[in-house]
Parts: structure tokens; sequence; C-alpha cells
């Protein structure tokens, strides 16, 4: 797939969602109307993060693990991740009955590393940043011949994540704007393309925390930068875009019509009015898009669709927060 001269390619993702359909759910999308009166216009939500693993990065890690040629699985299947990816990439390759390695930061939350573990695959604990955990991944593909399936830099990533948005447009056919978390791009790139591809008008807003969104600096820059990851309560959301990235800069750039970075107490507000409001269990990366509404940071034309793509929080953390407890990462264990 050459994402690069055919970016909008409805049939990428078409045939992506037929690969993963025995893998992946399909999600739903249910009406808040609570954000709904708050805004005046429709307002749904798309519950990915109910997706098996917790998360959407399922389905672009099945989609590029079926994708693989039988030299490719036999040698295993290595990536990095902040932990969903991870969940996702042991899934379909414990479905698909294959290695898999996933090299992780200490930033990671063990909540995550367990869950990774459970589904069989080896986890390794490298320094303090996905590029750190990224070298363990390089030396595994250089050394041992492992077979690299990143977490969002990817074409057959990118295409399983927009599977996500040919959903939001068969259920709300009429959407005018979709809200996304932003991270590496994959996500947002995938659903930007396909949603774009069928509908050009449909405006996407990216949505990521002010502490270490590097898609934002990046862009801001003109070109892939590399920025401090630091503790935030939308840990999934945390980094490095590559500074040799090949597609989600470049699709982000020219396909995403705003970014919003949001403070963690906006993220903790979005935590808290899922629960309440909306009875969803979501961890920060996947409370953004409500937080972003919440805050008053975006103007939603027409109707709305808001993405939840994550629930693996510490449910420790998760009743800190939804009790009103204001709980800052940067600063945890000094008191």
């Amino acid at each position: 797939m050459n994402l690069h001269s055919s970016p909008l390619a409805a049939d990428t993702f078409i045939k992506a969602r037929q690969r993963i359909a025995g893998t992946v759910l399909r999600t739903p999308v249910v009406p808040s109307p609570s954000l709904t009166t708050l805004c005046g216009t429709s307002v749904h939500l798309k519950l990915e993060h109910l997706q098996k693993t917790g998360s959407f990065k399922l389905r672009g890690a099945a989609n590029a693990v079926l994708a693989l040629d039988e030299t490719s699985r036999s040698n295993g299947v290595v990536g990095v991740s902040t932990g969903n990816h991870g969940r996702g990439l042991a899934h379909a390759a414990r479905e698909a009955g294959i290695r898999c390695i996933i090299c992780m930061s200490r930033l990671v939350p063990q909540n995550k590393v367990e869950g990774i573990r459970a589904l069989g695959a080896e986890v390794r604990i490298v320094g303090v940043s996905q590029d750190e955990a990224q070298v363990e991944v390089d030396r595994l593909v250089a050394e041992e011949g492992m077979t690299l399936v990143p977490p969002f830099d990817h074409a057959d990533i990118i295409a399983g994540q927009g599977t996500v948005g040919l959903e939001i447009l068969e259920d709300v056919p009429e959407v005018g704007t979709v809200l996304v978390p932003l991270s590496g791009g994959g996500l947002i790139s995938g659903v930007a393309a396909a949603i774009k591809a069928l509908n050009p008008d449909v405006r996407i807003i990216g949505v990521s925390m002010e502490r270490g969104a590097a898609m934002a600096a990046s862009l801001d820059a003109g070109h892939p930068v590399q920025v401090p990851e630091l503790p935030t309560l939308a840990d999934s959301l945390g980094g490095g875009i590559g500074l040799d990235n090949r597609y989600t800069f470049r699709m982000t750039r020219d396909l995403v019509d705003q970014i919003v970075l949001l403070s963690e107490a906006e993220i903790a507000e979005g935590i808290r009015h899922a629960y309440w409001q909306e009875q969803q269990v979501v961890e920060g990366s996947g409370a953004v898009c409500l937080a972003a509404i919440l805050a008053e940071k975006v103007n939603l034309s027409g109707p709305a669709v808001a993405l939840l793509t994550g629930c693996n929080i510490d449910m420790t953390m998760h009743r800190r927060i939804i009790c009103g407890e204001t709980v800052d990462l940067m600063h945890e264990g000094e008191h």
C-alpha cells in the first residue's frame, strides 16, 4: 500500500476492514445528551474503548499482523508501546500463533505492562521514553531478525485504524466534525484519510495534552522534532513521532483541520465526565476529546463525533480522579 501516492484511497480502508473483521469488534456510536445540550449541536461518542483489548490499537495491529508474509510471521513480531499498541499487538500475535516482544519505558503504568504479559507477550522495560525503548526494538530487528510492527507510522497500522472512520460515516452519515486523540498520528491519519476520501467537508480535530505533545511540536516546527516525554494523565499519548517519520507527520499536516492541547486538570475533567455523565470508564488519553469539548476549546460544526479510545486506566487512579482529587503525576510521591 502506497499512502504517499494515494493517501485518500478509500479502498485501502475497506480492504483493511475486510481483513480484520473476524478479529475486532465493530464498536457502537451513541448519542451524548449532556454534551448535545452543552454544545447546542448533536454530539455522539464512538465507544472504541470497548474494543477487545480496551483500545482502538487492536485494529492496526491486527491488520499489520494479518498482512505479514510467512517468513515475517515465523521471525516473530516486536514493537515499542506506551501500553495500548503493545496490548493490541500481543493479542493479534497470540491469535496468529506467533512470538511477540513489546519494549516499553519505565513511564508506562504497571497495569498496562501486566495486561500485555497476560496476553502471552514478552515485555522488556528499557529507559524512560519511547525513544529509548525503541533502541531495544531496533536491536532485536537487526540482531535477531524479528519483524517490526511500529505503533503508528506504518501503512498497515494506519489502514487498520482508519476503519474507525468508516464506521463513523456509516453510523452518523451527516457528521460535520470528528474529534480524535492525537499522539503519533496513526489513528488520526487513518480516520482523516478514510473519512475525507468519502466526505472531504468533515472537519477533523486532533486533541492532545500540553505535556510532551510531539506531533503538535513537530507541526509547529515544520518537521519532526523530539520533545521530552513527561508524566501525564494521557500517558498513551506520550512518545515521539520519529525523526524519520514516513507517513503520519505529512498526513496529519495535510488532513487535520485543528489541533487542541489540554492541561492535566482538563484531562481529569474529561475522565470525570465520562464516568458520571456517560457511565463510561475511560483512561486519560481516551477522554481528551470529551475534555476538549468541556473546556470549550473547539467549535463544533454540524453533528459531531468524539472518539473514546481507551479504558486501560489504573482503577485506583481512576477512583481518585472521579472523586475529585487533583492528581498531578509530575508530583506523585512528593507528599
